[in-house]
């Protein structure tokens, strides 16, 4: 019979190869539920107004970024805009492309804001700026696709400002909202 010492090792070794992948299917599972929220969020409203109200998609990806961290934001996009994709199949590579833009966007203005810091504390600013940026960012970009490029709408300056203004608004939403939920509740569940 082996020692104590080598038994003990034996045991620490797998609870740990069992903390990966409960850490994986946790990750993963966090990713699908955000990404299902954000699809409902989007199918409940008619076009164009699932554009312009995407406070909940701001919040589940500055929620994602945190939580999921690295890519975490893109890997709910992705995820997110599959199943929106499979919704509105006519528009599908468009519906993609700037989902999974939109979740690189948060991705990269969190880790440039430098939001998650050490002891899960997070820097709400930098969370509510990266967020709203993101979205702004966005909602710009595919207008300008959707009017300049592919010529499927015609101009319009009052529904530019408007979609900056909403998409503004929209971000600062889920961003603080992102940030709230961490940090009264969250947090204290993940840590």
């Amino acid at each position: 019979m082996p020692p104590d010492g080598v038994i003990g090792e034996i045991v620490r070794h797998m609870n740990s190869a069992a903390a990966v992948g409960s850490r994986r299917s946790r990750r993963l599972t966090l990713a699908v539920l955000f990404a299902v929220l954000i699809f409902i969020s989007k199918t409940l409203l008619p076009t164009p107004f699932d554009k312009m109200v995407v406070v909940v998609q701001a919040l589940f990806l500055g929620l994602g970024a945190i939580m999921l961290a690295p890519f975490g934001a893109t890997v709910v996009s992705v995820i997110a805009g599959l199943l929106t994709s499979s919704w509105r199949a006519p528009f599908a590579p468009l519906t993609l492309g700037f989902a999974v833009l939109y979740g690189l966007l948060v991705d990269a203005f969190l880790v440039l804001f430098k939001v998650r810091v050490e002891n899960g504390i997070v820097r709400m600013r930098g969370l509510v700026a990266g967020v709203t940026l993101a979205t702004a960012a966005t909602g710009m970009a595919s207008y300008y696709v959707t009017v300049y490029v592919l010529s499927l709408l015609p101009r319009n300056i009052v529904l530019e400002v408007l979609i900056l203004l909403v998409g503004v608004i929209n971000g600062l939403a889920g961003g603080y909202l992102a940030a709230v939920l961490w940090r009264k509740a969250l947090r204290h569940l993940l840590s």
